[in-house]
């Protein structure tokens, strides 16, 4: 995936990033097949209709996912190349504010078109923190304890974050 930035230059992902966009994905449709099969589960017991609006429910939810994940990636690459940090923090607040605003968006429209439901575009929205668990319990991230992280240096700001939402 491309993108540009403000002053036309293409922010392309970096290999690292594209793997696991595509663990996300693919994790994503894995966990779109179940929830369209508990679905139709629901369906035959009589208390869900099983419709095709269910359906696009279900991938409209899983592309919103995958976007906000690509998009999550692209936001990283471009703050770790910026050397201010308030810019850096600021940057990242942005995409962290736009991605929230598209997954919002997304539920209110799946609400509010008739054809959708609601519970079923929702619900993919937490499949990629769900795949990283996955992935985190079997052993295939690196753990926070094992990174490589610079020691700060000492003219840099000690200032603390002071975090108002519920990022990680």
């Amino acid at each position: 995936m491309i993108m540009t930035d403000r002053k036309g230059i293409f922010v392309k992902l970096q290999p690292a990033s594209k793997k696991e966009v595509m663990r996300i994905a693919k994790g994503s449709l894995i966990l779109a097949a179940a929830e369209l099969l508990i679905f139709f589960i629901l369906h035959l017991i009589k208390l869900v209709p099983f419709t095709f609006g269910v359906v696009l429910s279900i991938l409209g939810g899983v592309l919103i996912a995958v976007l906000n994940f690509t998009f999550l990636c692209l936001a990283i690459q471009k703050a770790a190349g910026t050397e201010d940090k308030k810019l850096m923090k600021s940057r990242m607040q942005f995409s962290y504010n736009i991605r929230l605003a598209l997954q919002a968006g997304w539920v209110v429209a799946a609400f509010l078109i008739p054809f959708l439901n609601a519970i079923a575009a929702a619900a993919p929205l937490l499949f990629p923190t769900l795949i990283i668990f996955f992935l985190q319990k079997q052993g295939k991230l690196v753990e926070p304890s094992t990174r490589k992280n610079p020691e700060p240096s000492e003219d840099e700001d000690e200032e603390e974050d002071h975090l108002e939402s519920f990022e990680i």
